[in-house]
């Protein structure tokens, strides 16, 4: 029996290599983890929409976290587990902010994209999610309504002179990170894949010392040091390198297969 019981997996340049594929030697290390009577599961800021279509092609049938730890949702019955909404008077503030410095916004509402006007980053994004979207010009009727992520996408420097400032505007109500150096994501305060990690490992009652994280951005970073082994990939940015218990080889060399086989099946590689 493996000594961990919980594995969390971010998807993108984690589980799927360049090609946006779950490689035929990593989907057979997943299947070996679960038989040896771990709960491997996702954790990642794609919409559950998004995930679970991979979660359900790789065999997975346990929660998954989605939207950077906002939501929590099992795959068998589709029950949510845990839920945590961008506070509406945050999200109305960022609404106006967008509005007056012209920048691209996107929000989810009841698991569906949407933004006040198509262009090409929204075209990207949805590209690469394979999600779909509505424009909705009046994004004022959006406002009020729950949603789980609200997303800036723009470019990487201008993006982090952004994050302080609207972090101040914000308030200490919301969760604000990166996902990639263009998505900048603005979460409730408790949406963070750290925070559904320690939900998920009470939920399957392990201790943290039994679960296993392994990610590539700073977006991870709370569930590395969560976890109790805290794992980058080989092409995870040096901040969370640096920060890792431990380092293995990238999305295109079967990373994820690498910290299976060696620290839950006990192969050396």
């Amino acid at each position: 029996m493996s000594k961990y019981k919980l594995m969390a997996i971010d998807i993108d340049d984690t589980l799927i290599n360049d090609n946006k594929e779950v490689t035929p030697a990593t989907q057979e290390a997943l299947e070996k983890a679960v038989a040896a009577g771990v709960v491997v599961t996702l954790a990642t800021g794609r919409a559950y929409a998004s995930a679970q279509a991979i979660a359900r092609q790789t065999g997975l049938n346990v929660p998954i976290i989605t939207y950077q730890g906002a939501l929590v949702k099992n795959l068998l019955d589709e029950k949510v587990l845990y839920e945590r909404y961008v506070p509406v008077d945050a999200a109305r503030k960022l609404f106006q902010y967008c509005i007056e410095h012209n920048l691209h916004l996107q929000t989810y509402v009841e698991d569906h994209l949407y933004a006040r006007e198509e262009n090409q980053k929204l075209i990207d994004y949805a590209n690469l999610n394979g999600t779909t979207y509505t424009i909705e010009p009046d994004f004022e009727k959006l406002v009020s309504r729950p949603t789980p992520k609200m997303l800036i996408i723009d470019d990487p420097d201008f993006l982090d002179e952004l994050s302080p400032i609207l972090r101040e505007l914000l308030g200490d109500g919301v969760h604000i990170t990166k996902s990639k150096p263009y998505f900048l994501e603005i979460m409730h305060k408790e949406g963070t894949k750290g925070i559904a990690l320690e939900f998920l490992a009470k939920h399957f009652d392990c201790s943290l010392s039994e679960t296993i994280a392994i990610g590539d951005s700073w977006n991870d970073h709370e569930m590395l040091e969560t976890a109790g082994l805290g794992v980058a990939m080989g092409n995870a940015i040096a901040p969370l390198k640096e920060l890792a218990d431990y380092v293995t080889l990238s999305n295109n060399e079967d990373g994820v297969k690498h910290v299976i086989d060696k620290f839950v099946l006990g192969q050396e590689a």
